[in-house]
């Protein structure tokens, strides 16, 4: 409740500050230019610091895409397209992107895509199969699955269109 406006900072101040937040954490450059804008400083000040910070090795976008996308696809299982998706709402460039993506190993991203689909298939309640396939397809969907993919794992779990009226039947 006794929150105060932010204080204003002296670059000099900003810094040390600044090269805690960073330390704690990875951040990219959109996060640590609002933090100094929070600071008081303008754009100057706040593209003085940040080029300080990159060549300190404390604020690397390739290894912030590496970090997230590790993060991401191992403790959420988020799919590709929404964590580049994420990635480019953040503003990293392309090249950072990329690099980030490398981080995904194909066996493990597939095994968490299996995973996501038996638990999701073990809570649904629909029980008409198309219904069914439709809701698991729409969840791995919004999780940022790609659509070939999907479908090779409902395959896999024996969900597909031709053989999934005979799974369901009362």
């Amino acid at each position: 409740m006794n929150q105060r406006p932010n204080k204003t900072y002296t670059p000099g101040e900003a810094l040390q500050k600044i090269a805690a937040f960073c330390t704690y954490q990875e951040r990219n450059q959109r996060e640590v230019a609002e933090k100094l804008r929070s600071y008081g400083l303008d754009e100057d000040e706040a593209g003085e610091i940040i080029i300080r910070l990159s060549r300190e090795k404390l604020l690397d976008e390739e290894r912030y895409a590496k970090s997230f996308v590790r993060g991401k696809y191992r403790q959420k299982k988020w799919g590709r397209r929404r964590i580049q998706q994420e990635l480019k709402q953040k503003g990293l460039s392309d090249y950072c992107i990329k690099a980030g993506m490398k981080e995904i190993d194909g066996d493990e991203y597939y095994q968490n895509l299996t995973t996501l689909l038996e638990k999701k298939d073990a809570q649904e309640k629909e029980r008409h199969p198309a219904k069914r396939r439709q809701k698991l397809t729409q969840f791995l969907t919004l999780k940022g699955y790609e659509q070939d993919l999907i479908r090779m794992a409902l395959e896999d779990l024996g969900k597909a269109p031709e053989d999934a009226d005979e799974a369901y039947e009362d």
